[in-house]
């Protein structure tokens, strides 16, 4: 991957913004590697307990915020996979709340939702790794605004950035 496709701020919506400013690394494929080690780590330091805490009433348990950064992960995954080969349909937006509140993420094990993140980080990882260099550039609709395929490896990125900062300051956890 070129290091030239860093994403301007005319290849995602605006409300990824904050995303993408959390990620200045230039090398997205070393980025998405680093921080699934990184989390990896993060999430082998909870236990049952800490991983069903939440930092105020009403707000996603630890084990909720892991299961939306998956979910997420795998959307964003699939809507650079669906621009990369040409897909030139609009892609619906999805409501995060909804499948946080269906999918039932704390009677999961932990170890379960450790290994659902792993999984597919790997699976992203390598669907990026191995895009040509000219699907990098491919742009597709996705949640009623424009967004180009890099742009989405750093909204991953940037996503779970942000929500890992989460964990740490507002549910004390990993110090």
């Amino acid at each position: 991957m070129n290091a030239a496709l860093r994403p301007a701020s005319t290849d995602y919506g605006s409300w990824y913004a904050g995303y993408v400013e959390l990620v200045p690394e230039d090398d997205i494929l070393s980025a998405l590697e680093s921080q699934s080690a990184k989390t990896q780590k993060l999430l082998a330091s909870l236990d049952e307990q800490k991983a069903a805490t939440r930092y105020a009433e009403g707000k996603w348990s630890v084990k909720e915020v892991l299961g939306h950064m998956v979910d997420a992960e795998r959307v964003m995954s699939y809507r650079a996979l669906a621009f990369a080969r040409g897909e030139t349909q609009e892609l619906p937006g999805f409501d995060e709340n909804e499948y946080v509140r269906n999918a039932g993420f704390d009677a999961w094990k932990l170890g379960d939702l450790a290994e659902q993140y792993a999984l597919v980080r790997r699976s992203t990882i390598v669907l990026f790794h191995n895009f040509p260099e000219e699907a990098w550039s491919r742009r597709g609709v996705a949640s009623e605004n424009p967004v180009t395929v890099a742009a989405l490896a750093w909204i991953i990125v940037g996503h779970e950035r942000h929500h890992t900062n989460v964990l740490r300051e507002r549910y004390r956890v990993g110090g």
